[in-house]
């Protein structure tokens, strides 16, 4: 099993996370991102740069990622497409994607968009929480406890 990170726009406190618990419980962490990333040393971490441009990142993710796999995205569409092959997404908020509630979620992303292109602005999310860094770390803890040992 192979954790991908969306990474041009995970938080570096998340990423934090991440790295321990990639070394923790041995398992590929993989950040793809279309600008060079730090990672810290270990054989369990990599950086993946792709090129610029619209959707590169997230289709190179697409295109790796297997069933079982977890993806961490704030990307909707990016959710949706990793869950289709079999794959977990989890928002760096902590948010559990699921075929459940995928559907609403890219209804409300599509509605978004349409307001704020016709000019209704709408503000960014807020600062990431201690309670959002807790849930996904919670969310992040129960995937990892039902891998197999490497």
């Amino acid at each position: 099993m192979t954790i991908w990170v969306d990474a041009d726009a995970c938080p570096a406190a998340i990423k934090e996370t991440l790295f321990r618990a990639a070394n923790r419980k041995p398992m590929a962490l993989v950040l793809v991102a279309n600008q060079p990333l730090r990672t810290p040393p270990s054989k369990w971490i990599s950086a993946l740069q792709v090129s610029q441009g619209f959707d590169i990142a997230d289709n190179e993710i697409v295109q790796r990622v297997n069933a079982g796999d977890l993806v961490i995205t704030s990307d909707i569409p990016l959710a949706n497409d990793v869950i289709e092959k079999g794959a977990t997404a989890l928002s760096p908020r902590g948010e559990l994607f699921t075929k459940d509630n995928i559907r609403s979620r890219l209804n409300i992303r599509d509605f978004m968009d349409t307001m704020r292109a016709s000019g209704i602005q709408s503000g960014g999310p807020p600062p990431l929480s201690q309670r959002d860094k807790q849930q996904f770390a919670n969310h992040l803890d129960s995937w990892l406890a039902k891998q197999p040992a490497s």
